[in-house]
C-alpha cells in the first residue's frame, strides 16, 4: 500500500471513529476517559494526526460496540506496510516530526544508512531469506531515509557511539562509503552528528537505541528499542527524563567539529584497508 493510500485509510479510520463516537453521544473527552487517553488524543486519532495502537483499537470496539471493526482495520493497515508492528508507529511519527534526536549505540541509525550498509545488516539478520525479501526490506529502509533529503525535513540530531564507526558492517568498502555519506549529510547541514568516544566511559542508555521526537501539534514522544521489541511512550514525565538523559549523552560526546573529523578519518582508514585487500 502506497503512502498516499495508507494515509487515506487511516483517515477513514479516524472518520469512522468520529462517526461511531457521535452516534453513541460521546464527546472526545468522554471517549478518551473511557479508553484511558485524553480527549485531545481522540481528536488526533480522528484527524489521522496520530495512529492508535492495537490495544486502543480493541477498546474502541468494546466501548463503541462496533463488533471488531477497529481491530480489523488496524490489522489491515499494519499488514499492508513494510515495517514490524512495533516500529510502524515510529515511521509514521517520523514523517510528522519537526525535530528528531537519536542516540545509536552499535548501528548507524536507519535515517542515515546507505543501501549497501542496510543490505549487509538485513542479510546477517535473515541468513535464509530470499533476495526479494531482502530487497523489499532495503527499499523500505532507503525510502524512509529520504526524509532527510526533503525540503521540509525535520531538524535531525544524532549521537553515534564510536562503536558504530568501528564495527565493519559489510566490510571496509561499504563502511568507507557509509561514513563518507554521513560526513556529506553533515557538511550539507541536513543533520548534526556527534560521536560518543570510547574514552567517555559509561553513560545513560548504554547499549540502547533512543529516539526523541517533537511535533508542531502533538506531545513529544520517546522510543526505545530492544530485541524484536520497541517501546513508544509519550507520558510527559518519561519524555522529560529521556530528554535529560539525551542531554547528558550530548554533553559527553565530541563536539560536532571533532566528530566530523573522526568520521572522515575513520572513513579514510577503511578506504585504505579496502585498497590493500
Amino acid at each position: 500500500m502506497a503512502n498516499g493510500s495508507r494515509l487515506a485509510a487511516w483517515e477513514f479510520f479516524g472518520t469512522e471513529l468520529r462517526r461511531r463516537r457521535e452516534d453513541m453521544g460521546l464527546s472526545q473527552a468522554q471517549l478518551g476517559a473511557l479508553v484511558f487517553v485524553s480527549g485531545t488524543y481522540i481528536g488526533q486519532f480522528e484527524q489521522a494526526i496520530r495512529k492508535p495502537q492495537m490495544d486502543l483499537a480493541i477498546r474502541f470496539d468494546e466501548i463503541l460496540k462496533t463488533d471488531g471493526i477497529f481491530e480489523r482495520l488496524y490489522h489491515k493497515l499494519i499488514k499492508d506496510q513494510p515495517y514490524t508492528e512495533y516500529f510502524a508507529h515510529v515511521v509514521e511519527l517520523e514523517q510528522q516530526a519537526t525535530e528528531i534526536w537519536q542516540y545509536a549505540p552499535m548501528v548507524v541509525p536507519g535515517l542515515l544508512q546507505t543501501r549497501e550498509y542496510a543490505e549487509s545488516l538485513y542479510v546477517v539478520s535473515n541468513p535464509f531469506a530470499t533476495d526479494k525479501y531482502i530487497e523489499d526490506l532495503v527499499k523500505a529502509r532507503i525510502d524512509r531515509a529520504q526524509l532527510l533529503k526533503d525540503a521540509t525535513r525535520p531538524v535531525y540530531w544524532a549521537v553515534l557511539h564510536e562503536a558504530v564507526l568501528r564495527i565493519p558492517v559489510g566490510g571496509p568498502e561499504i563502511m568507507a562509503r557509509q561514513l563518507d555519506d554521513i560526513a556529506t549529510v553533515v557538511r550539507e547541514r541536513k543533520a548534526l552528528v556527534q560521536v560518543m568516544p570510547f574514552a567517555a566511559g559509561p553513560h545513560p542508555y548504554m547499549g540502547k537505541l533512543l529516539t526523541l521526537m517533537e511535533f508542531a501539534d502533538a506531545p513529544p514522544t520517546v522510543y526505545t528499542e530492544g530485541v524484536l521489541s520497541g517501546n513508544l511512550l509519550d507520558e510527559p514525565a518519561v519524555v522529560k527524563r529521556a530528554r535529560t538523559s539525551y542531554d547528558l549523552i550530548r554533553a559527553a560526546a565530541l563536539s560536532p567539529e571533532a566528530s566530523l573529523a573522526l568520521i572522515e578519518a575513520t572513513a579514510e582508514d577503511y578506504q585504505q584497508c579496502a585498497s590493500t585487500t
